[in-house]
Order: C-alpha cells, then sequence, then structure tokens
C-alpha cells in the first residue's frame, strides 16, 4: 500500500472541505534570507495550504519582470542553495504546510541530484516543481526523489497536446502544475478560457490534482479558477506586494499576510 506524501494529504483536505488549496510562491532570500523566511511563513499565517519556495536563478526564462527582480535582489544578496535549504527547513519546523522548492534544473543538476534530494528530504522538504525538466530525461531525479520520499510536479501549458500530457502527468506525482497562460509568469487583469480547457484535458490522463498558475492576484480571481482547478498557485502578486513595501520588512509581511488572506476567502467560496 502506497502511503499518501504530506503533499497529496493537503491537497486532499482540502478537496475534502469542498474548496480548492491555496498555494503561494516566494523566491528564498528575497528581500534577504531573513526576510524571505518570515515572508514565507506570513504567506502560511495568512491562508495559503502549500508554499512553493523559488530557488533563484539567474536567467529565469520562464518567469515574468516581477519574479525576476525578486531573483535578482536575492542573487545580488548572495543566496546560495544552503540558503534556500534553510529557508524549507526553517519554515517547515514551524509549520504542517508542505514545502516545495520550484527551480529550475540546473542548479540541481550542478549541486548533485542524489545529494539535493537527499539534503532537501532532510530539510523537511516536500518535494520538487521542475518547470524547465523534460520527463524524458528526468529519471535519475525520480529515482532519487522516490529514495527520499520526495513528489515531483511537473508543468503543463496550453500548447501541450493529449499525448504529451499523458506523458507528463504519468510521471509527476503530488500534482500537475498547469501553467495556464501562454508565456512568461504575472498577475493578469482576468482569467481567460486557456486555464479552464487545460485543466479538463490535463484531468482526462490522470488522477492527480491539477493546480493552475495563472497570475492571480485577487481573492475574485482565485475564486474564479477555484471553481475549475484544485489548487490556486499565487507568486507574483506576492512578490508584488513585497516590491511595493519599498524595504519596510513590517509592511512587506503584512501586506503579504493580508493578500493570502483574502486569496484563502476566495478560494472558499462555493
Amino acid at each position: 500500500m502506497t502511503v499518501a506524501s504530506k503533499l497529496s494529504e493537503t491537497l486532499a483536505a482540502a478537496k475534502a472541505e469542498g474548496r480548492a488549496a491555496l498555494i503561494g510562491y516566494l523566491p528564498a532570500g528575497f528581500p534577504s534570507v531573513e526576510g524571505g523566511i518570515k515572508a514565507v511563513r506570513a504567506l502560511i499565517d495568512g491562508g495559503c495550504d502549500i508554499v512553493e519556495v523559488g530557488l533563484p536563478h539567474s536567467d529565469p526564462v520562464l518567469d515574468g519582470p516581477t519574479i525576476q527582480t525578486a531573483d535578482d535582489i536575492a542573487l545580488r544578496g548572495g543566496v546560495k542553495i544552503k540558503d534556500v535549504l534553510r529557508t524549507v527547513r526553517e519554515v517547515a519546523a514551524a509549520t504542517d504546510a508542505p514545502v516545495l522548492v520550484m527551480t529550475y534544473w540546473n542548479p540541481v543538476d550542478r549541486y548533485g541530484t542524489a545529494r539535493f534530494a537527499a539534503d532537501l528530504a532532510a530539510a523537511g522538504g516536500a518535494g520538487c516543481i521542475l518547470p524547465d525538466l523534460p520527463v524524458e530525461e528526468s529519471e535519475e531525479w525520480r529515482k532519487a526523489a522516490g529514495e527520499h520520499g520526495l513528489d515531483t510536479v511537473f508543468v503543463v501549458a496550453p500548447s501541450s497536446k493529449d499525448p504529451r500530457l499523458a506523458e507528463v502527468t504519468a510521471a509527476g506525482t503530488g500534482f500537475v502544475y498547469a501553467a495556464a497562460v501562454m508565456g512568461v509568469t504575472g498577475s493578469r487583469a482576468e482569467v481567460g478560457t486557456l486555464a479552464e480547457d487545460l485543466v479538463a484535458r490535463t484531468r482526462a490522463t490522470t488522477d492527480l490534482p491539477v493546480c493552475v498558475g495563472l497570475g492571480v492576484s485577487t481573492a475574485d480571481q482565485a475564486a474564479q479558477v477555484a471553481g475549475f482547478a484544485d489548487g490556486v498557485i499565487v507568486g507574483s502578486a506576492f512578490v508584488q506586494r513585497i516590491l511595493d513595501a519599498a524595504g519596510d520588512e513590517e509592511a512587506a509581511l503584512a501586506a503579504v499576510r493580508t493578500l493570502a488572506g483574502e486569496l484563502a476567502e476566495g478560494v472558499r467560496r462555493r
């Protein structure tokens, strides 16, 4: 009998409540390592069920300008993989919420696949989201992750054809990340039809929950996405609140906590 992971249990608990899960993202080291740890905790305090800790990258090709700005601040502050793992460790120790790392593949490859999986698990991490790792090249990672009880979340997009969706969902665990707009990440003014179509096509290939990253920034948008997805993923809007605080840490923490509360209310609307 397969033991359900913490991530799977959290998503199942939200479903049992008749709602989507709220998943919040912030990069480690932003606006500083200490400040980033506090900010991720604030997401959970505000109402996020699951959090993603980003591993800042010098060339975040899939991220929009808001997250690129945050990554740049973190990198200029000297953030390293050890700081990402420290962020995971301190957040995981303070909460029952699953803590994932979202990262491009190159830093993991350079660090060492088995080493990264072992260190992430030791830090209390629940798994990894790997947006640029092709499923065909993922066997080494998935083996290492499985040995340490880590989930591996892959990303699908509106451009993914149905046979490709089946390949990706068969390889992943935890949930499927539906990046439901074409192009880079970032807040959007409205929710389009691509997201709902992608969720329906993805669900036809898997029993895994399908969580949507769409650029959601308001409770109304969260409620709309929660109407057809198993989880609502929010990143850029949280990053923007910290940027808007212009270095005032208490204001930044209050802002992300408040936004998380608003979005948590949104995903709970019937």
